[in-house]
């Protein structure tokens, strides 16, 4: 694969977007440049570095380590344009006026290295225009960027060729922001507001209409087109709230201004009226979330929804029909079918928005998108779909939905009289049954079916996500099987590394995933190079399966889980010496027993969004399966490096996150807690991740793997303990803590410190996991630790008592 080597970037214009796209380059290790305006006071860099302040308050935290926005350069352009000389990409990220930017791109076209590539990320302007301020040699490296808000969050970027784009420089920047960056890259036409934003704001244009029309409030209309509809949990009007009414405004003006009678005559443009709800709204400064009021509004602990007709808040909580949530369980043809011929008005106005959107996409693929396969991605990955609308149309059976659509449309029925295309009804797609196949997504620009990206970042996702109709492949069905159980499954894809998948509910290792992992490690030992432990979704494992332990406690209590706790620890203890390099594919949750899995392997390779921690605290027990093991020995470790230094200082760290169950909140602040080590690999994009972890796993086979040699090492002792325990009390006694969570905290100290014995004593993992065995197994019979677990099993939600 070859590389457009992007050493540093410049991102102009240090407002929302471009400051928390500087800080998710930084998540992903590039160096970053962050430009705005000079300040009339002060330093002349104060507006970019206010921005960059400001980074680390953000919620959700556009940085995976809030320390890392001192990385980010604050610049401006009085002082500082030379400094784009030594830059690769430069992403303008100003104000949406193209005057604005037109004159921004005189200023800075000088300084632009002749290799490097210029990108807008606008949300909607013309990017042929955009092009037409820019100097002939700059031309052909010019495109537009579009990410989505929040950056580090949304998978989806949207790339925009100018006729006058060359192809490798838009394929070199795909590239590195498919592999580098970690995003789902969709190419769209240069057309208003693009792929994502015009058929998702046209979309909450039509929810908005046909709530108004069946008289549904906006509650209620989030609850009904939320995640039980397979799209974002958020809804309608709150993701409104969330994306700011005046940006959706914005959007919905773009659309507006170049989409009319005299312009490209969109036969929906009456739709795209502003409703006068959210002119009201933004009449009065209520924007949304980040003005504390807009289609709701938030008064204490209460949410209150907006009454359009009083023109107040009111208490929100209105709900789907119990009728309707059981309609939206059935498969995608019975779901159709039993919504179109509802009388319920709740299901006449979702079986509406579904017209409304499968109508819009036919009439627009041709001049929005290179094939459907963009558009279905594009609502994926930037509006957070379950399905795009193609596919669920698709699904649910092509010809029949597409009558339907049209019958409404000759009755009057739709937003605008426009038929469907030709091609929906006859030719291919027809033939077909919908628009995607495993040899590509139809295109109605090219009449044909139009095959996936070949770039060859592409090779690096074994299982990249697709659509329903490209022919799914399951990896768990994939490559070639060599063990199963119930709960783990152990395969290869190339013979020469073991793949093994936890297959249980949440991935939870019960004595059936131990049994298995064994079975991996001996099987791997026997006659491969390496073994992988990897799931295909956002879980690595959510920790040990209380549930499955339930039977034997009630049977013989603590004294039965004591065994199966012993062959969790020698499970651990046989993946972390076996011969050959045992590696953790960590992708989502890695808690309790799947952070003890993680650190036990010899490296882990992690996606961003990882996160992982010890959670036990949370369920009245402690950490059972050599996590405190481990935070033992690893300061040991790093005390042995700082000869003559305090063993308790490298130990309070790892004791504090799991006395307070800390999880780490990325990939990044998992390895400042201690759980992925400096030299693990962070993966920005997740579906590279089995790829790296393969890679990594034959790496160290190849440079001659060894295991580690098992070795004693020091604890701090019971002079430790009691200095823990002394603040612990200080917790308890001001009532920042409970007894029960003393007591288990003090029990966490007992282990990582090693005990009753003297500073400096020596002691063996398998000394400390019988301590982490005795003390987990006592909590087990503890009745406020009974509680919590209970609570657990029984809410989802962690007791406090």
């Amino acid at each position: 694969m070859s590389r457009f080597n992007v050493r540093q970037v410049a991102v102009l214009g240090a407002g929302v977007m471009g400051a928390q796209i500087a800080a998710h380059l930084v998540n992903v290790q590039v160096p970053v440049i962050l430009f705005d305006l000079p300040a009339k006071e002060g330093p002349k860099s104060a507006i970019a570095q206010k921005a960059i302040d400001n980074l680390k308050k953000l919620k959700p935290a556009p940085l995976g380590v809030g320390d890392d926005a001192s990385r980010i350069r604050a610049a401006n352009y009085e002082e500082h344009l030379d400094l784009l000389k030594d830059c690769d990409l430069v992403i303008e990220a100003i104000a949406e006026r193209m005057d604005w930017k037109h004159d921004l791109y005189a200023k800075i076209a000088p300084f632009i290295a002749p290799h490097a590539i210029l990108a807008s990320n606008t949300s909607g302007l013309s990017i042929t225009t955009l092009s037409d301020g820019l100097p002939d040699a700059l031309k052909p490296r010019f495109c537009g960027i579009h990410f989505f808000n929040p950056p580090r969050y949304m998978y989806l970027v949207e790339l925009i060729a100018t006729p006058t784009t060359e192809a490798r420089y838009l394929d070199q920047l795909e590239t590195f922001v498919t592999s580098t960056v970690g995003k789902g890259v969709v190419r769209a036409k240069d057309t208003p507001n693009f792929i994502a934003n015009r058929v998702g704001i046209a979309g909450m244009l039509a929810t908005i209409h046909e709530a108004q029309h069946y008289g549904l409030s906006v509650d209620l209309v989030d609850d009904l087109t939320g995640k039980k509809f397979g799209r974002a949990s958020s809804g309608t009007f709150r993701t409104a709230d969330v994306v700011g009414l005046d940006t959706m405004a914005h959007v919905i003006r773009t659309l507006q201004d170049n989409l009319g009678p005299d312009k490209a005559n969109d036969p929906f443009y009456p739709s795209y009226t502003t409703p006068p709800v959210l002119s009201a709204l933004i009449a009065k400064g209520a924007l949304g979330q980040k003005a504390g009021a807009g289609f709701y509004k938030k008064v204490g602990r209460d949410i209150l929804r907006l009454d359009a007709a009083k023109g107040e808040y009111v208490p929100s909580g209105g709900k789907a029909d119990p009728i309707i949530d059981r309609i939206l369980k059935k498969p995608a043809a019975e779901r159709l079918k039993l919504l179109r011929e509802s009388s319920n008005p709740q299901a006449q106005f979702l079986w509406a928005i579904l017209r409304d959107s499968f109508h819009y996409v036919a009439v627009h693929l041709a001049t929005i998108a290179d094939s459907a396969r963009e558009v279905d991605c594009a609502m994926r990955w930037g509006f957070g779909a379950k399905q795009g609308p193609f596919e669920l149309w698709q699904e649910a059976g092509w010809l029949q939905v597409a009558t339907w659509v049209q019958e409404d449309i000759d009755a009057g029925k739709a937003l605008c009289q426009a038929p469907l295309p030709d091609w929906v009804f006859h030719g291919p797609v027809a033939s077909n049954g919908g628009v995607h196949r495993p040899e590509g997504s139809w295109s109605a620009a090219y009449c044909r079916f139009v095959a996936r990206s070949t770039l060859p970042v592409y090779q690096r996702q074994h299982f990249p996500e697709r659509l329903a109709g490209e022919g799914l492949v399951d990896p768990l069905k994939s490559g070639t099987e060599v063990y199963r159980n119930e709960e783990v499954r152990v395969w290869t894809l190339d013979g020469e590394v073991l793949i093994a998948s936890i297959t249980a509910k949440l991935h939870l290792i019960s004595p059936t995933v131990t049994e298995g992992l064994l079975k991996a490690v001996e099987l791997a030992e026997s006659g491969y190079q390496g073994l992988v432990i990897w799931s295909p979704d956002d879980v690595f494992s959510a920790g040990a399966n209380l549930e499955s332990l339930m039977p034997v406690f009630m049977k013989l209590g603590a004294k039965g889980i004591a065994p199966e706790e012993k062959k969790l620890q020698d499970m651990m203890l046989r993946v972390r010496y076996a011969s050959v390099p045992v590696v953790a594919a960590v992708r989502g949750l890695a808690l309790g027993g799947g952070c003890e899995l993680a650190v036990h392997c010899a490296q882990r390779v992690a996606a961003m969004e990882s996160y992982v921690g010890l959670v036990e605290v949370g369920v009245g027990l402690i950490p059972g399966g050599g996590g405190l093991t481990y935070v033992a020995r690893r300061a040991a470790e790093r005390a042995a490096s700082m000869p003559g230094s305090d063993l308790l200082a490298f130990l309070k760290d790892g004791f504090q996150a799991a006395a307070m169950a800390t999880v780490g909140t990325s990939a990044l602040e998992s390895r400042k807690l201690g759980y992925l080590l400096d030299s693990d690999i962070v993966v920005p994009n997740k579906d590279e991740l089995l790829h790296v972890a393969l890679s990594q796993a034959k790496a160290l086979a190849n440079a001659g793997y060894r295991a580690p040699v098992k070795a004693m090492f020091p604890v701090a002792g019971r002079s430790a303990i009691a200095t823990i325990k002394a603040s612990l009390v200080g917790m308890r006694d001001g009532g920042f803590i409970s007894q029960h969570d003393f007591h288990i905290a003090s029990l966490i100290a007992d282990v990582v410190c090693g005990g009753e014995v003297d500073a400096g004593t020596l002691v063996t993992e398998d000394y400390l996991m019988a301590l982490e065995r005795k003390h987990f197994c006592a909590l087990l019979e503890h009745p406020k630790s009974q509680e919590r677990i209970m609570g657990m099993l029984q809410t989802g939600k962690p007791v406090r008592n």
